[in-house]
């Protein structure tokens, strides 16, 4: 049955929601087969697959570029699409396209957007005009430049600016929230404070799911964060089978 985003909100308290990053038809096929419930096609996408230092170079096209590719497999999971840097402080005349072009032009059936309180007007206003959102808060990747990587929630004054971004996202009518590299301990306070579903990524197990990078999970990131335990070594395993096939190659075996 195809996951919707009523679906997934309904799982709250439930069981726990997976989550997988997806930028092409073959991560689609192999998250959504192993079982995922939500696919981001996530500016990741940047420095996992497309070389780049971090995910500011990442561009409206190549996101709409990559979902589309994700969405042509019609997995049963829920697609959504990330919006790039920057692009949720434009006008809302301009959001609205960006929402829009994610599930018009890349079959995504709903954006995620980094940022918490002082985005809630205008998550309310792409909610009403039936776009559905997932927040995220935390650790936001696109902001690095600014505030670098840093782990979140570890003060107490840094806690109540986070209850407030996940109060104020998740009454603007978002359907889940991304919770990332928020101290382990705090974690609970937030899922507890919100009525939608908080999905974490390295902030523990006191979350409704937890998402991770594809690669990363696979083995196929050269240096995945601290979090993360791969269950596979893809990447070691790849290369050794090109080493194998070259061999055969150099000894006039393999056609």
């Amino acid at each position: 049955m195809k996951s919707t985003t009523r679906s997934l909100r309904a799982l709250k308290g439930v069981r726990p929601i997976v989550c997988l990053t997806a930028y092409d038809a073959v991560t689609a096929r192999i998250a959504a087969e192993g079982g995922a419930d939500l696919l981001l096609v996530g500016d990741s996408v940047g420095n996992t697959v497309l070389g780049m230092p971090d995910t500011v170079g990442v561009t409206m096209d190549m996101m709409i570029h990559h979902t589309a590719a994700v969405a042509r497999t019609k997995p049963e999971a829920l697609i959504v699409g990330d919006l790039p840097f920057a692009l949720a402080h434009d006008n809302f005349s301009k959001l609205l396209g960006y929402g829009r072009r994610f599930l018009q032009d890349g079959g995504a059936q709903a954006v995620k957007i980094e940022g918490g309180a002082t985005l809630a007007p205008a998550i309310a206003k792409l909610v009403d005009a039936g776009i559905p959102v997932m927040g995220h808060i935390g650790l936001l990747p696109q902001r690095v430049h600014s505030t670098g990587y840093r782990r979140r929630g570890l003060t107490p004054e840094d806690q109540i600016r986070l209850l407030a971004d996940a109060v104020a996202v998740a009454e603007a009518g978002a359907f889940a929230l991304v919770v990332e590299c928020v101290d382990e301990a705090f974690m609970p306070a937030i899922t507890a404070a919100v009525g939608i579903p908080t999905i974490g990524i390295g902030s523990g197990k006191g979350c409704d799911g937890q998402i991770l990078v594809l690669h990363d999970l696979l083995g196929l990131t050269p240096t995945p964060p601290p979090f993360v335990r791969p269950e596979a070594n893809l990447h070691r395993d790849a290369v050794a089978a090109v080493r194998r096939w070259a061999r055969k190659v150099r000894a006039r075996k393999s056609r």
